[in-house]
């Protein structure tokens, strides 16, 4: 029997859909998703306060087990007397867009997506006019479906509808309203790796109106077997591809995607990286022009130089918890508390802009520098020329440790709360101020010349530690000095870092 509380993934469900790896059997099953599908209808109506005409848009990903969960979530939805539109393929963003696009106006909407994750895996986000539910919300859906007690109403129904091309006219409109111009990118070469997910669409229903060349573009087609590499910006090899596309065809910019296109980065035309702390500066920067003052709300692992460029651009740089749900809403809480808080940003590429509803949408991220590029053209600049002060670390690297034992978040904690009293004896040492998770510790210049966090994975049995430099080989003494701390846990496996 499925224990639906572990297909929780924070604000997500997701799970196995098909087999094919060793080890991971199904559980994301036809009787499940139906399940899932019901309980979502349920919860609405109860989140809603009535029983009819309600709404629900459907979208998926590339994924080889979309097609086949769409089908099964839309049975679940049309049971409970919902009205069901299928939109097919999309992207993430779009499916919320549905709720808040006037001749739409649904009342919630559901995702079927696993990110970048592996070709068998696959699962659900969902959407009111609200946004993204939170965790709360999905285990009370989980719970609902795990108790599989509903009654059957009449009316469902499901029509097909392309949002998707609403979706992106929108986007089209945005720039050319940033611009003032119909073909603001005419003149411009701009190739688009869309890692074989949802995001080829940006190609054909964005770039080609608005005038862009786009001849190197690749792997635009839908194909959830993912044959060319993973579809994720954060990856080393999916951002190589990029970059190569960038320079064969000497574009003016490459954009790469995540599988549903909540997630993007960038490639200048020299072929130089725009993406974690570099594409948050740059977004930043475009941002900060007009809310000088502005608090711009990051993850808890960007640098130390992305602080200070926030601040020379006259904005406040507020580090906080890792976790795209909780960097978006502690900017929310900065908005409604009455200060300017514009963007929400995660180095893994989640971006969410407060015009553009606080929806972590990559190809919103992509409007925002098309339009900087063109606009930057009319001045004799180029886009990156924003982020020229941007001081990098010269090192810098992330070491995931495994936790091996069942009470993985009790143990965790007990090692961050003896590393922070061993930290506070340590004179070269000083204990970050304003940290929101874990501990982060400054290292002075002549042990390491940089900072290390230690936190717990947002939800697996793992400790993170980012460690940042400003000097060669200061990254590799800071790892010296936690290791020597960190080996006598035994149930923290320090490996990586005894190597």
């Amino acid at each position: 029997m499925v224990d639906y509380l572990k297909l929780q993934n924070g604000s997500d469900i997701r799970g196995v859909a098909i087999d094919g790896v060793d080890g991971q059997s199904v559980n994301l099953t036809d009787d499940v998703v139906v399940s899932i599908g019901k309980a979502f209808a349920l919860w609405l109506k109860n989140r809603l306060g009535r029983n009819e005409n309600i709404k629900i848009y459907v979208g998926r990903d590339s994924r080889l087990s979309g097609k086949t969960l769409e089908s099964k979530i839309i049975e679940g939805l049309i049971y409970m007397g919902i009205d069901v539109y299928s939109c097919g393929l999309s992207s993430t963003p779009a499916m919320f867009m549905s709720t808040v696009t006037e001749g739409h106006m649904a009342d919630g909407a559901v995702m079927i997506t696993a990110s970048h994750l592996p070709f068998n895996r696959n699962g659900f986000k969902f959407f009111t006019r609200s946004g993204g539910l939170e965790k709360a919300d999905i285990k009370e859906i989980l719970l609902l479906a795990q108790k599989n007690d509903f009654i059957k109403c009449s009316g469902g129904k499901c029509s097909n509808v392309d949002f998707m091309s609403v979706y992106a006219d929108g986007l089209v409109k945005k720039i050319r309203e940033k611009t003032g111009e119909e073909k603001p990118l005419h003149g411009f070469k701009i190739v688009v790796d869309a890692g074989n997910g949802a995001g080829g669409f940006f190609v054909k229903d964005v770039l080609v109106p608005l005038g862009a060349d786009t001849r190197g573009s690749q792997f635009l087609e839908p194909d959830g077997s993912f044959p060319n590499h993973i579809p994720n910006p954060e990856d080393k090899v999916a951002m190589s591809y990029i970059t190569k596309a960038v320079i064969e065809n000497n574009a003016d910019l490459g954009i790469i995607f995540d599988t549903d296109v909540d997630r993007a980065a960038a490639v200048s035309s020299d072929g130089k990286e725009i993406n974690r702390n570099r594409l948050i500066a740059l977004i930043g920067a475009i941002l900060l022009r007009e809310n000088k003052g502005a608090v711009i709300v990051t993850d808890s692992v960007t640098s130390t130089g992305l602080s200070q460029f926030i601040k020379e651009q006259g904005g406040v740089h507020h580090r906080f918890k890792r976790g795209y749900r909780n960097v978006i809403n502690e900017a929310i809480r900065l908005n409604n508390e009455g200060k300017n808080a514009p963007l929400a940003m995660e180095t893994s590429g989640h971006g969410a802009l407060k015009e553009n509803y606080f929806l972590d949408d990559g190809a919103y991220l992509c409007v925002v520098l098309l339009a900087e590029l063109a606009n930057a053209r009319k001045k004799g600049q180029k886009l990156d020329s924003l982020i020229s002060t941007l001081k990098e670390p010269c090192e810098n690297g992330e070491y995931r440790m495994n936790i091996l034992c069942e009470n993985f978040a009790e143990y965790g904690n007990q090692v961050i709360k003896e590393l922070e009293e061993y930290a506070n004896t340590v004179p070269y040492w000083k204990i970050a101020d304003d940290n929101y998770e874990g501990i982060r510790v400054y290292a002075d210049k002549n042990h390491g010349d940089g900072w290390f966090l230690l936190r717990m994975s947002l939800h697996d049995p793992l400790m993170p530690l980012n460690i940042e430099s400003d000097s060669v080989g200061g990254e590799c003494l800071i790892k010296c000095d936690v290791y020597s701390f960190l080996k006598k846990f035994d149930k923290l496996d320090t490996e990586i870092l005894a190597k």
